[in-house]
């Protein structure tokens, strides 16, 4: 970037850096925007196809979840790096619909194209797409259905909508039933679900079929030592915040001994502090010993003969399922350890799986905190299957939570476009193009979903439109007939929380890449040219 004074050309950024302005800089982002959605969009629906990504290590992704393949790509351009940021936020709130968010921002951006070239204004249509996105949200919550957290079917359907047309829709009946039940299991009673207090493992070997739910916790260690029993029933749990070794000085620390018997007398004393911590464990009455911290020799010795399960150096997160699962209080000094302090578990074992031993903590009573161990025949099939059940219990866990679903199919994205054509003949003025602009982008989500499964996208936009006109508002495409069906009776729903948000952040995204007019990207690893700028001139400012 240079400026004429006098004649001369003044430098005033580095050698090397480049500059994009007004109509060009807008073009490159939606034409980046664009090229990102395309990308993921033949994924979208029950008919998607997978991708399969290599990294420069040579490892194989193969999936269809719309973040997980953004997450996996290479993008170098600015703009196309936003779009991966709208995928990486949606899966994260809501676990779902990160194609859904990708592909309706990159159609409004392209509808803003045709806005542009007609000369309006980007802030206009800033404006026209923040009021249609406001109005959506509002449009929405009047047609969303409440359901019931104990409604055990409806949130099954949920789930089930979640996994269609990903790797783990084959197994979709087992795999929901088995995402129901946990979400249900560690919700709490006001209604809020951590799904961190489910505890996914995952294990090559066995079929799909062989994918369990543990009612407690699955722990990838083994006992402290080979003599402890590797099963115990009915067993009291403590789960301790504290070493059993012997207690080190805080500070360096000299000990000085002058004759033999010292020696003997200093080591003693370590053996009966151990032994006097052991002790405690066993006057409390616990059975098995979960510890986050070291469990040394001495102490395994005592542990093992009084006839305790231990586990030692266990995850901080474990022993906090753990705690929810059995009902015990962690402990954070073995002085102060009571009875009442201990948890349940009907079963404590240690067993091997695909070649590991693994430590099963189960029938537990009303656990707060549960497992489900994922089979498959190889990696990425327990992989994908692992993506599907993420998403299965965040839906799930967003219904709980909102209570609150809408028709899926296209359904809400058609009944929105007609509601917001509606609503822009009443604002008028430019600003009514960019809200019908909004309305005709949203269109994209059936229409991708027709394409996906080899139907005619605009006979099936039209047909779905003519059923909402007649006030059909549930209506949505069925891939499989291939023609509008009534969605709510087809049981394809999901969380209003997830179209929301979908929404919402495309709308976000458009807007801000829609507001760029420059861009100037700085070169890479060049330096100031000729050498060092004038003393008291900031680097790149010394080129006349």
């Amino acid at each position: 970037m240079s400026q004429q004074l006098g004649g001369q050309p003044v430098i005033i950024l580095r050698q090397g850096t480049t500059r994009n302005r007004g109509q060009e800089a807008q073009n490159s982002n939606i034409a980046a925007a664009k090229a990102v959605a395309n990308a993921v969009r033949s994924t979208l629906g029950p008919k998607g196809m997978d991708k399969m990504l290599i990294d420069g290590m040579g490892d194989i992704v193969i999936t269809n979840d719309g973040a997980t393949i953004l997450r996996e790509m290479d993008i170098e351009h600015p703009a196309a790096k936003m779009m991966v940021e709208i995928a990486k936020t949606q899966d994260d709130e809501v676990g779902d619909g990160t194609t859904t968010a990708v592909v309706i921002a990159a159609e409004l951006l392209k509808n803003a194209e045709g806005l542009l070239n007609q000369h309006v204004h980007p802030t206009v249509i800033a404006e026209g797409y923040q009021q249609a996105a406001v109005k959506a949200r509002e449009i929405l919550s009047t047609f969303a259905i409440s359901v019931k957290p104990t409604d055990t079917e409806m949130l099954t359907k949920v789930a089930e909508t979640a996994i269609s047309g990903k790797g783990a829709e084959a197994y979709k009946g087992l795999l929901c039933g088995i995402v129901v039940r946990a979400v249900t299991m560690v919700a709490d009673p006001d209604g809020t679900v951590d799904i961190g207090h489910v505890n996914v493992q995952k294990k090559v070997g066995g079929k799909v079929e062989d994918t369990e739910i543990i009612e407690g916790m699955v722990i990838d260690k083994e006992r402290a030592h080979p003599g402890m029993p590797r099963v115990v029933k009915n067993a009291k749990v403590l789960l301790l915040n504290a070493a059993l070794e012997y207690k080190k000085t805080e500070v360096t620390a000299k000990i000085n001994i002058s004759r033999p018997d010292q020696v003997q007398a200093f080591v003693d004393e370590d053996e009966r502090m151990v032994h006097f911590m052991a002790d405690k464990i066993v006057a409390s009455g616990a059975t098995v010993v979960f510890c986050q911290k070291g469990i040394d020799d001495t102490a395994q010795h005592y542990l093992t003969k009084a006839g305790i399960f231990a586990v030692r150096r266990v995850k901080k997160s474990d022993i906090e399922n753990l705690a929810r699962a059995t009902g015990a209080t962690i402990i954070n000094s073995i002085d102060v350890i009571t009875p009442g302090d201990l948890g349940a578990a009907g079963r404590v074992e240690e067993k091997k799986l695909s070649g590991q031993e693994m430590i099963y903590v189960s029938e537990c009573k009303n656990p707060k905190a549960v497992s489900i161990i994922i089979r498959g025949g190889s990696e990425h099939v327990i992989d994908e299957l692992e993506r599907g059940v993420h998403d299965a219990l965040m839906v799930v866990s967003d219904v709980i939570k909102d209570k609150k679903i809408v028709a899926g199919g296209g359904a809400p994205e058609i009944e929105l476009s007609l509601q917001l054509r509606r609503y822009a003949s009443t604002v008028g003025g430019r600003i009514q193009l960019a809200i019908e602009a909004f309305a005709s982008a949203l269109e994209i989500i059936p229409r991708s979903i027709a394409e996906n499964a080899g139907l005619d996208p605009i006979d099936m936009i039209v047909a779905i439109r003519a059923a909402h006109e007649t006030g059909n508002r549930t209506f949505g495409l069925d891939v499989y007939e291939g023609k509008p069906v009534d969605m709510l009776k087809a049981g394809i729903v999901e969380p209003l929380r997830v179209k929301t948000q979908a929404i919402m952040s495309a709308a976000e995204a458009a807007v801000m890449i829609l507001r760029i007019d420059d861009v100037i990207a700085s070169s890479k690893a060049a330096g100031p040219a000729g050498g060092m700028p004038p003393a008291g001139m900031p680097p790149g400012m010394g080129d006349y």
